[in-house]
């Protein structure tokens, strides 16, 4: 049987991986000083590379959770879950990705960015997703450094290596990844209210799939107090960009 392209094209996450790659993009375009000539090479090959490892890690999201999405109401459309894909197929094509853009990374932008960016593979599509996202209601918390890294990939696109550090002398290094830094923090903290809002609304699906987010373990009612909590945290967080250097 033929697979259709948009089977495998969904498995990408298409919408989601648009939004990683566009902060990744602002991430690039802040790193740039006043003046310096923009290295659109490395611009350009660096959002090809982390949208093909984006893509690599949702593939192994669906992979993963392929028992979880026949019996959510959100995810049965999803292609293992309808059977027009099998795992076998998912696996290698999301290896292949991961792969092509280790590669890409490490060969024409920078072995610094292709690290950062495997960490966050990592992070997502194994930690979060095969671990965290099963064994605690904070697992969005904990695990959502990784989806908040596109910026400082961005930035280590055009910054590479930071200079002057060394891995002797981590401490004394100037890093000048601050900024970066700050926008990793503010997509951070911005996760756990966005999720936990779609968590409330499909929380009879969570519970049903045994997965212990915020509103199935504590309840609507903690879970919009954390919302809160979170929300004004990151109104604050949003400021610290613009403080004086």
């Amino acid at each position: 049987m033929k697979v259709p392209f948009a089977a495998y094209w969904e498995l990408t996450k298409p919408r989601v991986v648009a939004l990683i790659v566009f902060t990744a993009i602002i991430g690039m375009f802040l790193a740039i000083e006043p003046g310096e000539a923009w290295p659109w090479e490395r611009m350009v090959l660096g959002a090809i590379g982390i949208w093909l490892a984006a893509a690599s890690a949702a593939a192994i999201n669906h992979l993963l959770d392929q028992r979880i999405d026949v019996l959510m109401a959100r995810t049965q459309h999803r292609p293992l879950a309808t059977g027009s894909l099998r795992p076998a197929q998912v696996l290698v094509f999301a290896v292949v990705l991961g792969a092509v853009s280790m590669a890409l990374l490490a060969w024409r932008v920078n072995g610094f960015t292709a690290g950062l960016t495997f960490a966050s593979l990592i992070g997502y599509a194994i930690i979060y997703t095969g671990y965290l996202k099963r064994a605690t209601p904070q697992n969005i918390v904990i695990g959502g450094l990784a989806g908040a890294a596109p910026p400082l990939l961005g930035w280590a696109a055009v910054k590479g290596w930071p200079a002057g550090l060394a891995f002797a002398d981590l401490a004394g290094a100037p890093l000048h990844y601050d900024h970066a830094l700050l926008l990793v923090l503010i997509i951070y903290v911005w996760t756990p209210p966005h999720f936990w809002a779609l968590a409330i609304f499909r929380r009879d699906d969570y519970a049903k799939a045994l997965i212990p987010m915020l509103p199935v373990v504590y309840g609507v009612t903690y879970t919009r107090w954390q919302v809160l909590f979170y929300t004004v945290l990151l109104v604050a967080v949003t400021v610290l960009p613009g403080r004086p250097r």
